[in-house]
């Protein structure tokens, strides 16, 4: 209740903005300070970035300050401190809507558990979201609703965000993947290594027999014959998307499969891992991100590692992108390397 001392102020309100009499009186409305849109009234420190209008009203927050122009609304229902402009803020921004059996699915999965989804995110691809046979898909702008069976995937909560599991992921977007996608997604879900960029750390991991038992119970889906094909060339191991890359395109040229990640010892002593190599005759082939270019003491590891390895009698042959880009050059660097050892 207003005491008598703060009347003549409200009145004045009333008469400045006449259209607090639709939000209420404790609902001023935003106004500018130093070029930024503000609003009279803090939101609760609990609603976080990205909440509902739902759980706005559940922390006390009228609809006129949900409705104000000083917050974003990414999906309908939904409220932002900030316009999401990132494939994860999008994510986060529709979380607060999401209904119990509903969970990221397809490329949405596969982005929002760290896998290399071929092609890169861009603001106005749909967020994917399944929900059982028995429910109705959401139906809002920016999002795609699916139906897939609950006997297929099973439940994770990745960032309090409820997703498909990995296999399920990649299996649920196969029918958009070429084989060499499909090779390079079924690497990332195969590997063991926790430098693999970026995956998430904490992920299930699972072997070979454990995706063919899940390809078989999942039966005929669109682009199953793709994974299937797939699975025959995904390799343990792989650290890295260019790896897979660069193991595809030698194999695609004829050339023989190199060993992922081959381990050379100088007694109990590890000389280097090699990404790709043909031990039995001593090739190795690198791939060098820019990671290796801009970090001082990678490089410099780097170039001692292929000191050690010259000195043990191998061929270091180290590539690019741009090799990847344009292969020949490469491939005959290789195909030559392996005639003078192979002979």
């Amino acid at each position: 209740m207003l005491s008598k001392k703060s009347a003549p102020a409200h009145r004045i309100a009333l008469e400045t903005y006449p259209h607090v009499l639709r939000f209420g009186i404790h609902s001023p409305p935003a106004f500018h300070e130093h070029g930024r849109m503000r609003h009279r009234i803090r939101l609760p420190d609990r609603l976080g970035l990205h909440f509902s209008v739902r759980e706005a009203a559940d922390a006390g927050i009228g609809r006129g300050r949900a409705d104000a122009r000083d917050l974003a609304r990414p999906f309908h229902g939904t409220r932002a401190l900030t316009t999401p402009e990132t494939f994860h803020a999008r994510v986060r921004s529709f979380a607060p809507r999401m209904r119990p059996g509903q969970r990221l699915v397809g490329r949405s999965a596969v982005r929002w558990w760290g896998m290399p989804y071929p092609t890169g995110w861009l603001l106005s691809e749909d967020l994917e979201i399944a929900v059982p046979h028995e429910q109705s898909p959401p139906r809002t702008r920016g999002v795609a609703g699916r139906r897939l069976a609950s006997s297929r995937a099973e439940n994770w909560k990745v960032g309090r965000v409820p997703v498909v599991d990995p296999v399920s992921a990649v299996f649920s977007c196969a029918a958009d993947l070429t084989l060499a996608d499909a090779v390079t997604l079924l690497d990332a879900l195969l590997t063991g290594a926790d430098n693999y960029p970026g995956l998430i750390e904490d992920r299930p991991r699972y072997t070979r027999d454990d995706v063919a038992s899940r390809l078989a119970a999942w039966g005929r889906f669109k682009g199953s014959a793709t994974i299937r094909e797939a699975l025959g060339l995904a390799r343990e191991k792989v650290e890295s998307p260019k790896e897979t890359e660069t193991r595809l395109a030698i194999i695609s040229a004829g050339l023989p499969e190199p060993v992922v990640q081959h381990e050379e010892f100088d007694g109990s002593r590890l000389v280097a891992r090699v990404d790709l190599a043909y031990p039995q005759w001593k090739i190795a082939i690198e791939y060098e991100g820019d990671g290796h270019r801009v970090d001082k003491d990678q490089w410099r590891r780097d170039i001692q590692r292929q000191r050690e390895l010259e000195d043990r009698g191998w061929i270091v042959i180290r590539i690019t992108q741009a090799d990847l880009r344009l292969p020949l050059e490469f491939l005959g660097r290789l195909r030559r390397a392996i005639a003078s050892r192979a002979a």
